[in-house]
């Protein structure tokens, strides 16, 4: 069994959680680029046909998600002076941010196939490297503390953060470097800024993050020796691992998740230019209230989880927002939302949105730290601690399939014979609401699906304690 430090894991300082979440910032970044600009960018800018640019982004996130538990499984098992987290946390700073600059500078007079080339291979590039930091980063979190509650408390802090980072770049995007009056979205240069600031930032909250919690690593589980690779071991821990029944439903639930939002990040950016004629600086201004989403949700999400638990707050605030989502399209689609170009609109698509946010950031935190509780469950059958291979885990159901998302989302666009490189006035009508009509029915099945899995989760309150109890050899309160 993985040796296990006499010194209580129970409690956290502020300053620890600080630091833990402070890092996130640069996933924030990464995710809010590739989720709301990456597609249109080469798709409407570059020029590169929908389709492409879809089955360019789910190609690089399933090469990244096959990475994902490899980095998990490693930093599970790895020996080294600075613990088994850190030695990746501080290798990924400047590659990550090298690549996320040049994805958005691609170089001049590239063939669309030189250019697809270019963006895949740089996609590919960013997206490993970022699991380098966040996947034994966000690991942390179950070695930090045992607490049922602190646990949710610093992954509040982690989404905090995450939202933070990726909203001031949206809103820095939107109302800075991407003016209507030099075209908006589809401004070239704009987005080569955008790829130098992002850039910057990504480097200063890494290396905030690994050297801030860089202290508790004399105090972080060890992993237990092994004579050498062994091939057949390390797959049969892994399926040992894996086969956790809470951790399996969880991990069916992200896939239909991230399929869910594949498709709604992809084409937020379309609904909001097109179907709402929303200008650049409207669409950053409606970014400006998820910031106090993301607060509430950092004290809500640790309340809930207090009051009724982690599983049925993070159920019941899931199936909110998974209702919420598809709800102002649906209601546009029924006659029933303001005229576009009206202040009305503006403020009622600001309230559904600051509310849809909330609720979602709120179910992640909780669902987050959900998985973080069967890391003693998994050891209490295996004997080993395996917070990488859960969370990494998690996260290749995330990620490939939001590339199943994304390009389902191209697909869509491609169905409904959407025009590239429009102006939102050059866009037929029936265009547009064919794209509602095919978008709400699509995401609502697959919301539903993912909420229902979610009811398969078993970990309570009362069964992490004794699960505790049991590795600390004290007797169950059973």
């Amino acid at each position: 069994m993985s040796s296990a430090p006499t010194d209580s894991r129970s409690r956290v300082g502020l300053s620890t959680m600080l630091f833990y979440g402070v890092g996130s910032v640069a996933y924030g970044v990464k995710d809010n680029g590739f989720s709301y600009f990456l597609l249109i960018f080469y798709n409407q800018v570059m020029h590169l046909p929908a389709q492409w640019v879809g089955a360019g982004i789910m190609m690089a996130l399933i090469v990244d998600a096959i990475t994902d538990p490899i980095v998990g499984y490693v930093s599970d098992n790895l020996h080294s002076r600075w613990g088994r987290r850190h030695p990746f946390m501080y290798a990924s700073a400047l590659p990550v941010a090298v690549a996320f600059f040049f994805l958005w500078n691609p170089p001049a007079g590239l063939s669309n196939e030189q250019l697809f080339v270019y963006f895949l291979v740089v996609a590919i590039l960013v997206r490993i490297f970022i699991t380098f930091y966040e996947i034994p980063s966000t690991s942390l979190v179950a070695e930090l503390t045992d607490d049922y509650d602190e646990r949710t408390k610093m992954l509040g802090y982690r989404f905090f953060f995450g939202w933070w980072g990726g909203l001031a770049m949206a809103v820095l995007a939107y109302l800075v470097l991407l003016p209507q009056s030099k075209g908006g979205v589809r401004y070239q240069a704009g987005y080569e800024t955008y790829g130098l600031v992002a850039a910057v930032i990504m480097v200063i909250a890494i290396l905030s993050s690994a050297i801030g919690t860089h202290r508790h690593i004399p105090r972080l589980r060890q992993p237990p020796q092994h004579d050498g690779f062994d091939l057949a071991r390390t797959a049969g821990e892994l399926k040992e691992t894996l086969s956790n029944r809470n951790f399996l439903v969880l991990f069916l639930s992200a896939i239909f998740t991230a399929m869910a939002a594949g498709i709604s990040t992809s084409l937020n950016i379309y609904f909001y230019t097109y179907f709402w004629e929303l200008t650049s600086g409207q669409i950053g201004l409606l970014n400006l209230p998820l910031f106090l989403s993301a607060a509430v949700a950092l004290f809500v999400a640790p309340q809930l989880s207090i009051r009724i638990g982690k599983k049925y707050a993070g159920i019941g605030t899931a199936a909110a927002a998974f209702i919420g989502a598809p709800m102002p399209v649906a209601l546009r689609l029924l006659g029933l939302m303001p005229a576009n170009g009206t202040p009305t609109l503006f403020y009622t698509l600001l309230v559904f949105t600051a509310i849809e946010v909330t609720l979602i950031i709120v179910a992640s935190i909780l669902i987050s730290s959900m998985v973080a509780d069967i890391v003693e469950d998994s050891e209490l059958r295996t004997g080993r601690r395996s917070e990488g291979v859960f969370f990494a885990a998690r996260s290749f159901a995330q990620k490939s399939v939001h590339g199943i998302g994304t390009m389902s989302a191209t697909m869509i666009l491609t169905a409904v014979e959407f025009p590239m490189g429009a102006a939102p006035d050059e866009v037929p009508e029936e265009v547009v609401r064919d794209l509602g009509l095919v978008f709400v029915p699509v995401l609502m099945i697959v919301y539903m699906i993912a909420l229902f899995l979610l009811t398969g989760y078993r970990i309570s309150r009362e069964s992490h304690g004794q699960n505790l109890q049991r590795l600390a050899g004290a007797p169950s309160s059973e």
